[in-house]
């Protein structure tokens, strides 16, 4: 049978390996696969469309999909995942130590339009009731001045957000300027040991596993998306590479669970992943609609409200319907 050929860009994890490496077998297609820097790849493929398929930011691809920008379609299929309390980063000298004192603080984004970051003003409004319309939000570069939006927004009435162009966050907060960060990358100071930084949270973990269990939520920061114009063309890729990055992913989890022999160069991966079993069910790191559904509904609740999205986004109406109606996902 003649196989289609499709250029996909995914980054470097366990749980896509089997279908880079052509040991699980993506049906009817001849994959050709590039694993790439996240901003890089997202960039190439948002703003140039140079792959067929990519790994991308899913808050970009709700805020296009609420402004009918239908270039993409995104797959309930999700690479990157991670919990944000310890994406909050403070001055040492502050004098901020709770989440409520945050509250008409002036505080830093690298986008408005992040993922990590509409995560974190989620669970800062819903879980430690900031009112985020106090604050008065900054958009500059975590470390590197210049780094400009890259989707249109609507803010909310009442919220406040100014881009500056010449400064970065890290220098800001040093500086003073700033009283906190929201940023999945943390800042270069912190990185490199500067004590005048530190997280809200210094005992993050234990923080987001009583967040996992209260709420349910288990923070999705990318998904899998297809140029529209390839989907249309060919629809029954969409399944091909669902039931290929599924197997993947199963094939992962396996190798995980092994207490034979070392898959990953860390000790205890066994024991973190019964850990992860008893938090999340026996599947934890699962794709499709309704396994994530309480996940899915708080995102694209969190990015109405924040103005990442200028109408309200369902999941049905963000993922193919051939997939929802087959895995019944």
């Amino acid at each position: 049978m003649a196989t289609l050929p499709l250029c996909l860009a995914i980054g470097a994890y366990d749980h896509v390996r089997n279908v880079c490496d052509g040991a699980g077998q993506v049906t009817g297609i001849d994959l050709t696969v590039l694993q790439l820097p996240v901003e890089e790849m997202f960039h190439r493929f948002l703003v140039h469309e140079e792959f067929d398929a990519s790994e991308v930011s899913f808050a970009k691809i709700v805020a296009l999909a609420a402004q009918d920008d239908r270039r993409f379609v995104p797959l309930p299929i999700f690479p990157s995942r991670v919990f944000r309390h310890s994406s909050i980063y403070v001055r040492s000298d502050s004098g901020i130590a709770y989440p409520g004192e945050l509250a008409g603080k002036r505080i830093g984004v690298p986008e408005w339009a992040q993922t990590a970051a509409v995560y974190s003003r989620g669970l800062l409004a819903h879980e430690h009731g900031v009112d985020l319309a106090s604050i008065e939000w900054v958009q500059a570069g975590v470390n590197e001045a210049g780094r400009r939006e890259k989707v249109a927004l609507e803010l909310p009435q009442g919220f406040r957000l100014e881009v500056i162009a010449e400064c970065s966050l890290s220098d800001m907060l040093l500086a003073g300027d700033l009283d906190a960060i929201l940023s999945a990358r943390p800042p270069g100071p912190f990185e490199r040991g500067d004590p005048r930084i530190r997280r809200l949270f210094p005992n993050y973990r234990d923080v987001e596993i009583a967040y996992a269990r209260k709420t349910g939520i288990f923070p999705i920061m990318h998904v899998v998306a297809v140029r529209r114009e390839v989907y249309e063309r060919d629809r029954w890729l969409a399944m091909s590479l669902f039931k290929a990055f599924d197997e993947a992913r199963r094939r992962s989890l396996e190798r995980a669970a092994s207490m034979t022999v070392s898959h990953f160069p860390l000790p205890w991966v066994a024991d973190a992943l019964q850990f992860a079993r008893e938090l999340f069910g026996d599947d934890p790191w699962p794709y499709g609609i309704e396994a994530n559904r309480t996940t899915l509904d708080a995102f694209l609740h969190y990015a109405f409200e924040q103005g990442v999205c200028r109408k309200r986004v369902a999941a049905e109406t963000l993922f193919p319907l051939e997939l929802q109606q087959t895995f019944k996902i």
